[in-house]
């Protein structure tokens, strides 16, 4: 049995390590693109057609923005971080892909089901007792 366990911590230390080597490849990505993504918002001064220069800026913050969130998602593994990643990937969509009503419905209709999911059914840290128990008064030492 030991050697099982063992075995697992080796794995789940490698995938840690893992992780951790993608976050910081992501991560060096995000700065690169976040250079291009300056330069673009320069490049709006003066330019003709700000309106579609401005949407693809949009399009390219957002996605930066949503591969911060998914560096944290991978730190933190939290279902919160997973909800942050998906709010702001709906969001994105909604907001720069100009999609039709019907797609609007559809990703506000989800945003509130996250956050119904969020305000009801979230639990922010899983076995850490409920909060009944954390508010109920210790039994006093005899």
């Amino acid at each position: 049995m030991r050697l099982k366990e063992n075995l697992r911590r080796q794995v789940a230390f490698c995938a840690s390590f893992i992780e951790i080597a993608i976050s910081t490849v992501v991560l060096i990505a995000i700065i690169i693109a976040g250079f291009q993504v300056v330069r673009e918002m320069i490049g709006l001064v003066g330019d003709p057609k700000a309106h579609e220069s401005f949407t693809l800026f949009l399009g390219h913050a957002f996605n930066l923005i949503i591969g911060v969130e998914f560096i944290k998602m991978l730190c933190r593994h939290t279902p919160g971080s997973a909800i942050e990643v998906l709010l702001f990937a709906i969001a994105r969509q909604m907001v720069v892909e100009h999609t039709s009503p019907l797609e609007n419905l559809i990703g506000i209709v989800t945003i509130a089901l996250i956050f119904a999911i969020r305000k009801y059914l979230f639990v922010p840290t899983f076995g850490a007792g409920s909060e009944e128990d954390k508010e109920k008064p210790e039994p006093a030492a005899k």
